[in-house]
Order: structure tokens, then C-alpha cells, then sequence
């Protein structure tokens, strides 16, 4: 809590005092004291806005933050002195590309990228705990002293120099009732706590050249950090450029799809080996006007084709599509379900059920 917020509650909880005691205006503090107060305010909450925010920086989950405060209070508890260190995001990213990275095999060039920009992660998760290091010993720890000890004076020095401003106040309004030695001490501990309070809140404010010299600290450890990461990040792009070349250079592996196996479930009429036709009922074929009638004899001689009856989207690589209509040029007998044709310039596998023989390969 603030200076200023210690002095509001306590200016609060004693309205009702201050009420009774009468009309008569309380002791007044001067200008430069007030002044003195704001400048000490701003300063105190400067110090505890900048530690917590640089805790957020350094350690931004809130939830890792809040259980490895709870893990860390419990060891303390239980005697042990190894604290545990929070989860970076760089290491836990490096542990998920590692773990798949090794699956895969350094044979495979995604799986050792993988694995080498795992490691670099790692390196980087390091790097932040060396930061996160540097940073609490050379920033947080002496910011956090002025927190518990300089910040905590003034507060109690402002509230016990507010309880004795209203001690006298009360006692003077009671002027002829009460003895005037007893004012007169009344007044000596208000000025004692006032001049307390006051020198608590120069030692803060005269404490500028180490607080700066502390945000210089923490700028150096950021710096650092960031030297650190652009070293390795570099080493790790060039890594991974090579990589680049090197897959580029090796000849690209064809993947032929091998024929699907067929399923006999006995002697069926236009069986479609196991393919559901896209119509539930096959329209009738009937020859085209870019298709003269031709004998027997002139067919066995013409170049093996068929057409197709419905569409069909490959759904493997190696697979031919066409369109309904199509003319396809016959390659190859792959078995009673599957034919090889050209088509477009492309070869490729389909399923007879698709099409009608207009040339037969020749047996």
C-alpha cells in the first residue's frame, strides 16, 4: 500500500475522534511537507509497480508463477533448499520439438530440424534463466528492500505522527481542562514523529543514484540476454539453411500407390470392387458423337481406350481423375478392379467400374 493510502485510513478512521472533539480547527502540516509526502507517494509506488511488473516480464504465467511460489513456500517448509526455477516457454517448446524430432529419425529431414531447433530452444531457455537470474539479484532483491524497509518507516512513521497529531489536537481544544505540561508533551511527540516522518522520506528519495544505477543493472542484463539469443539464433538459421540446400539437392523420391486389394464376395454383375458408384443408379451408356461406329476389325487394330461413365477424383497420389465422357487411352491390366490410362498427359490408376471398354488391350 501507498504513503498516501496509509495516511487516507487513517484520516478515515479517525473522522469520528475528530468529530467529537469539537469544531475547532486540527493542526495544519506545512507546504513542504506535503510536497515532501507526494514526492515520497510517487516514489513508493514506482518501486512496487516496477518490481511487480518486472516479475510479469520475466516470468509472465501467472499460473506457472503462482505454483512454483507454492512449491517454493512448501520447501522452504520442509527444509529444502533447492528452489525450483519456473517453466520457461522456450524449454517447454524445445522439449515438444526434441521428443517428436527423435521419433521421427535423424534420417528424416523434418524430424532432425526438428530436433536442431529444439536444442537451440533449449539453449534459449537457458538464457533466460541466466536473465532472470541476473536480473532478481541485480534489480528485484535491492528494489525489494526499499519495499520492505524504506517504504515500510515512512508508513509507520506517518501513521504514528498522525495518532499524536490528533493526541495534541484534542488535548489543546481541551485547553484549562487538562495541564498545560500535558499539551506541551503532546505537541514534542508530534513534532518527534513529524520529524521522523520526514527524514524516513528523504533517505527514500535521496536513494535515487542507486536506484538508477539498479535500472542500469537490469537494462544490461536484458541486453545481454538478447546478445545471447541473436548468437544462437543466428547459428541456428544457418543450420537450417544448410538443411534447406541439402534437401533441395537430393533427387525427390516417387511414391507409385500400389493397386488397392480387391475383396471377392462372390460372383456379383458389374461388381465394383468395393467402390460405391457416385450414382445410385449408373446412367446408360451410350457412344458419344465424337465416337463413329466401328467394326470389330477396325477396333482391335485402333489404340486400346475406353470412356468414362461417371466423375472420378483421385483420392491417392498415383490415381487418374476424369470427368464423365472423357476418352482415356488404356496402358496396362492392372487386375479385375483396377486399369492404368492416360489422360491429359497424365498417367494414372483408376477402377474399371467407372468406365466402358471401348478398345481392349490386347491379350
Amino acid at each position: 500500500m501507498s504513503v498516501a493510502g496509509f495516511r487516507k485510513q487513517l484520516i478515515k478512521g479517525c473522522q469520528l475522534v475528530s468529530e467529537k472533539v469539537g469544531a475547532a480547527e486540527g493542526t495544519k502540516l506545512d507546504q513542504d511537507f506535503k510536497d515532501l509526502e507526494k514526492r515520497a507517494d510517487i516514489t513508493s509506488k514506482a518501486v512496487v509497480e516496477v518490481v511487480n511488473r518486472t516479475t510479469d516480464y520475466l516470468q509472465p504465467n501467472p499460473a506457472h508463477r503462482t505454483k512454483l511460489s507454492m512449491l517454493n513456500t512448501m520447501s522452504k517448509i520442509r527444509g529444502q533448499t533447492n528452489n525450483l526455477g519456473y517453466p520457461q516457454a522456450e524449454g517447454l517448446l524445445a522439449d515438444c520439438m526434441m521428443k517428436y524430432g527423435m521419433e521421427m529419425g535423424s534420417q528424416n529431414n523434418f524430424g532432425g530440424a526438428l530436433v536442431a531447433v529444439g536444442e537451440s530452444m533449449k539453449k534459449l531457455s537457458q538464457t533466460k534463466d541466466s536473465l532472470d537470474m541476473d536480473v532478481k539479484q541485480n534489480f528485484l532483491d535491492p528494489l525489494q528492500v526499499i519495499v520492505e524497509k524504506d517504504i515500510k518507516d515512512i508508513q509507520h512513521h506517518l501513521k504514528k505522527m498522525e495518532g499524536r497529531r490528533l493526541d495534541y489536537d484534542y488535548k489543546k481544544k481541551r485547553q484549562g481542562k487538562i495541564p498545560e505540561e500535558e499539551i506541551r508533551q503532546a505537541l514534542e511527540k508530534f513534532h518527534e514523529s513529524k520529524e521522523n516522518a520526514e527524514s524516513s522520506m528523504c533517505n527514500l528519495l535521496e536513494t535515487d543514484v542507486e536506484q538508477v544505477s539498479q535500472l542500469a543493472a537490469f537494462v544490461e542484463s536484458v541486453l545481454q540476454y538478447h546478445r545471447n539469443a541473436t548468437e544462437i539464433l543466428e547459428e541456428l538459421s544457418g543450420d537450417l539453411e544448410r538443411r534447406v540446400q541439402e534437401c533441395q539437392s537430393q533427387p525427390r523420391r516417387e511414391y507409385r500407390l500400389k493397386p488397392r486389394q480387391s475383396f471377392d464376395y462372390g460372383r456379383t454383375e458389374q461388381s465394383n470392387g468395393g467402390y460405391t458408384s457416385p450414382a445410385t443408379s449408373p446412367p446408360a451408356y451410350s457412344p458419344g458423337p465424337s465416337l463413329p461406329r466401328t467394326s470389330f476389325k477396325n477396333r482391335a487394330s485402333a489404340e486400346p481406350s475406353c470412356k468414362a461413365l461417371y466423375d472420378f477424383d483421385p483420392e491417392n497420389e498415383g490415381e487418374l481423375g476424369f470427368r464423365e465422357g472423357d476418352i482415356i487411352t488404356l496402358v496396362s491390366y492392372i487386375d479385375e478392379n483396377w486399369l492404368e490410362g492416360r489422360l491429359h498427359g497424365k498417367t494414372g490408376y483408376f477402377p474399371n467400374n467407372y468406365v466402358q471398354v471401348i478398345v481392349p488391350l490386347p491379350q
